[in-house]
């Protein structure tokens, strides 16, 4: 093989490790944006979910609110839910992170703690149909949440070991995806009792 032969042979040999480079380089990063965006879908999922919740709470007090004539004390408490149920709605929209849409779902729970408490005065109230179905729609919202929160965690936890695998982590660290960008749902204390959402007769 003459000089030129073998200049040719060389180049031809660095032009494929080069573009061979750019395909493993490409393909980390195009990974590291399919785990970004995926984590971003869930949150995405997760969002509504909880956006499910809190327009179906309000509906509730709402049904409440226009079933019987209460006294004056008990309308002016469901009157405040009615508020209180309004800026979770609005918070839940808001929401960034995990903690800031924990605490608009801490507020709905609450919210629905003190109506249970209302509501167990009126016991043709709770046999409404009305206030069943929309009873049965916020125990499925419920599950809901617990899923869409579950597909989230896998996502974020997907992320974060790709992010910090080899070789990938010295290109996630080149182009900022930082693998503590997004925190998973963290169990609150006592969680393990799933949230009240029936108003039968304990």
């Amino acid at each position: 093989m003459n000089k030129k032969g073998q200049i040719g042979l060389v180049l031809g040999v660095i032009a494929l490790v080069i573009v061979l480079c750019i395909a493993i380089v490409a393909g980390m990063y195009n990974g590291l944006v399919n785990a970004d965006e995926t984590v971003k879908n869930k949150w995405g999922n997760v969002q509504t979910a909880y956006q499910r919740r809190a327009d179906l709470i309000p509906n509730l007090v709402d049904t409440v609110k226009g079933y019987k004539n209460y006294e004056q004390e008990t309308l002016t408490k469901i009157t405040e839910l009615r508020s209180q149920a309004g800026q979770a709605q609005k918070d839940v929209k808001s929401a960034k992170t995990t903690a800031e849409i924990d605490a608009a779902g801490s507020e709905m729970s609450s919210v629905m703690s003190r109506l249970l408490v209302i509501v167990e005065a009126y016991p043709d109230l709770k046999a409404s149909q009305n206030f069943l179905s929309l009873q049965d729609e916020l125990s499925g919202t419920e599950s809901r949440i617990k899923y869409e929160r579950d597909n989230y965690n896998e996502a974020v936890k997907a992320y974060g070991v790709k992010t910090r695998s080899f070789p990938t982590n010295i290109l996630a660290g080149m182009f900022g995806f930082n693998s503590d960008r997004y925190k998973m749902f963290e169990a609150a204390a006592g969680a393990e009792k799933a949230p009240k959402v029936t108003f039968e007769d304990e």
